[in-house]
């Protein structure tokens, strides 16, 4: 039994990895004789995880029926709790948003956040397509600590209730399994499986926003420390008699490269009135204190970048920030600042990246993980 569910998640993940894909295809790549693929992939057949479609090209002999995977046996829904903002997206199975809704938060407490998120979940729900299996589950991201019990511990930008258990109320009322997960984490996984990180290995996702997060992928696996800790690297000393941080330390890198400390670090005639796109717009109109702001953002972003480059070596830097994602002479800043402190070896060994999914990659990434515990459910 345990040889035919192996057998079974080695199929199905080469049906969604490459499908359309034949049978014969698959015996060739996953090592397993004709029987043995005919049977799994009529067990598959059954579940309404995959079907066949038109044939395809012959090599010799009669022409294969082609397998494709399933995208709408089920639906997922990915939600990132940010500190002003919620932002919620329904997909498929495949993860493509096939409906999404994000608000601004004025209240940031967890009580105001948990009625907004299942609000919005209902609202998601109301919006999915009927399908073999409904909604299949929930991922849901914060920018905080969160254990590998998937309880919120600590949030040092949001008015959190530690006593809250999101996971135990969110399944109470839906019914479907939870997932809570880091927004950095969730970040970095939702740009391996969708996004610029597709054929990395090993990389590191920093979030820039109101703090500074970090997802960890090695090997690629998401690396998230003997309690879950692991990526909170905004909180990495850069100044030792520097500014006191909300999280108890001193000199914090994000009290020095967040976007709040950008704004902050704008004119104060600046401070109250700028949007990110009126910064995008001020420095395409090379307006100088808005480019004397942004130079130093680069800077500052590259000090921290240079202890994560030294610690891990990765493939690639992935960074998800709107005004970076914007404005090349920000990320040209970040180089810069980096190629100043690193050995000539290790600047050129890795690629310095701007994340292609935007907003989104948070809640695609928690969306995945529910995705990947779903079709795991039929191979455990």
């Amino acid at each position: 039994m345990l040889v035919k569910k192996i057998n079974q998640k080695l199929i199905l993940n080469e049906i969604v990895a490459n499908s359309p894909i034949s049978r014969a295809k698959i015996s060739e790549t996953t090592g397993l004789n004709k029987s043995t693929v005919s049977s799994q992939v009529n067990a598959l057949l059954e579940k309404n995880l995959i079907f066949e479609i038109g044939q395809g090209q012959s090599s010799g002999g009669r022409k294969p029926v082609m397998l494709v995977f399933n995208k709408n046996a089920g639906y997922s829904i990915g939600i990132d709790i940010g500190v002003d903002f919620i932002n919620c997206i329904l997909t498929d199975l495949k993860g493509t948003i096939v409906f999404e809704d994000n608000q601004k938060l004025e209240n940031q407490s967890s009580e105001e956040i948990k009625e907004v998120l299942l609000l919005k979940i209902k609202n998601l729900i109301a919006q999915m397509p009927d399908s073999p299996y409904g909604l299949t589950g929930i991922g849901v991201c914060v920018p905080g600590l969160v254990n590998t019990d998937q309880k919120i511990i600590f949030t040092p930008n949001l008015d959190w209730n530690y006593d809250l258990d999101l996971k135990a109320v969110i399944e109470q009322e839906f019914k479907v399994p939870v997932f809570i997960e880091n927004e950095a984490n969730a970040g970095a996984n939702g740009e391996k499986e969708f996004g610029a990180a597709k054929n990395y290995e090993n990389l590191v996702y920093v979030s820039v926003q109101t703090g500074i997060g970090v997802g960890i992928i090695i090997n690629n696996d998401l690396y998230r420390g003997v309690k879950g800790y692991a990526g909170e690297m905004g909180h990495l000393t850069i100044d030792l008699n520097g500014l006191k941080c909300s999280c108890g330390n001193r000199g914090c890198w994000e009290l020095y490269a967040s976007e709040r400390a950008l704004f902050k670090s704008l004119p104060k005639n600046h401070q109250e009135m700028l949007s990110h796109q009126d910064i995008i717009h001020l420095a395409n109109q090379n307006n100088p204190e808005i480019l004397m702001a942004l130079q130093n953002f680069g800077y500052y972003l590259g000090i921290g970048l240079t202890s994560i480059l030294n610690t891990f070596n990765p493939q690639a830097v992935i960074i998800r920030n709107h005004i970076v994602e914007s404005l090349p002479m920000v990320l040209n800043s970040i180089k810069n600042s980096v190629a100043s402190r690193t050995y000539q070896q290790l600047e050129n060994n890795y690629q310095l990246l701007t994340s292609t999914l935007g907003k989104n990659a948070p809640a695609l990434g928690a969306s995945s993980i529910a995705i990947g515990k779903f079709l795991e459910s039929f191979t455990a």
